[in-house]
């Protein structure tokens, strides 16, 4: 993948990602924003740095780590990608509270759309203010989108200094177990 230009970079702001999603995915990870790195690109967790593909690797989901542009191969293991808000801006608290709201009504229709059986969203406090819930923690969230439960992780940006690559490690670790569970606990149910 090319390095964008700082041009290339400026000229990014306000462009969006693809969304990298199909019917019955096992996880639907849910960024904040493109960053204008990701924007340039147009790959989701582009900008070297960011501890998402590391992380998602590290923790068992994928057996290789891949690189943004290699996104779409989600997709056999089950897994996609979206993001709150579709804007690409310099940091996320560029953001409204109006846009992460519309950004949540428009993540419900997604998800009902394609009726993933986990939504992890990555990032607390875009969490927070798109969904009214002023108190939520990391993990299991007790609200669900139709049947699809609500897993809360932190933003992986290199820019969250709260957590380094070994914590967001064990909790990706924590949602990939508890999302087995569940699927080996449904695969028994139904034989």
């Amino acid at each position: 993948m090319k390095r964008p230009t700082a041009e290339e970079l400026r000229r990014a702001a306000g462009r969006s990602v693809p969304d990298i999603i199909t019917q019955g995915l096992q996880i639907l990870f849910c960024g904040i924003n493109p960053g204008l790195y990701s924007a340039a690109t147009g790959h989701h967790f582009a900008r070297p740095g960011n501890r998402f593909w590391p992380a998602l690797h590290q923790s068992g989901f994928t057996p290789r780590q891949i690189a943004p542009d290699e996104e779409r191969e989600l997709l056999k293991w089950g897994y996609g990608m979206t993001v709150f808000v579709r804007r690409g801006t310099a940091t996320a608290s560029e953001l409204t509270d109006d846009e992460y709201r519309a950004g949540a009504r428009s993540l419900v229709r997604k998800v009902r759309k394609y009726q993933p059986t986990m939504l992890a969203v990555l990032g607390v406090g875009a969490y927070r203010a798109a969904f009214q819930r002023p108190t939520a923690k990391l993990g299991l969230q007790p609200e669900q989108i139709a049947e699809t439960r609500v897993w809360l992780l932190p933003n992986p940006s290199g820019l969250n200094a709260n957590y380094q690559l070994a914590d967001l490690t064990r909790l990706f670790r924590e949602l990939r177990d508890y999302v087995q569970l569940v699927s080996s606990s449904l695969a028994r149910t139904r034989g």
